[in-house]
């Protein structure tokens, strides 16, 4: 009896998954850091940049854009447009479009 193999739609979508984690990881990370690391103080202590506490400015204001551009740049380079129908390149759905010779450009 022969062994299907894995579809290779479940790695990459394995793969975006735990890059899509990894970023949100590291947001969190950044934003609990200078939250808590700069805002932990009396509030009369507070530095301020452009009329804002120094922590939610760092925490809020330029992590969002900060993360927007990780994940702009996540998206283009590492993940792929693939079919969600049946059809994945072989028959049995193991082969991805770029070595079939049906890559992004066929779509």
């Amino acid at each position: 009896m022969r062994e299907k193999k894995q579809d290779w739609r479940y790695a990459q979508a394995n793969k975006e998954a735990l890059l899509a984690l990894g970023a949100y990881g590291l947001y969190f990370i950044w934003w609990y850091a200078f939250a808590y690391g700069l805002g932990d103080s009396d509030p009369e202590q507070y530095a301020y940049v452009l009329g804002l506490p120094e922590w939610f400015f760092y925490s809020c204001i330029v992590g969002y854009p900060l993360i927007t551009l990780l994940l702009w740049a996540m998206v283009r380079l590492f993940y792929r447009d693939m079919p969600l129908d049946g059809e994945s390149g072989d028959p049995d759905g193991s082969v991805p479009p770029e070595e079939t010779g049906r890559g992004r450009d066929a779509i």
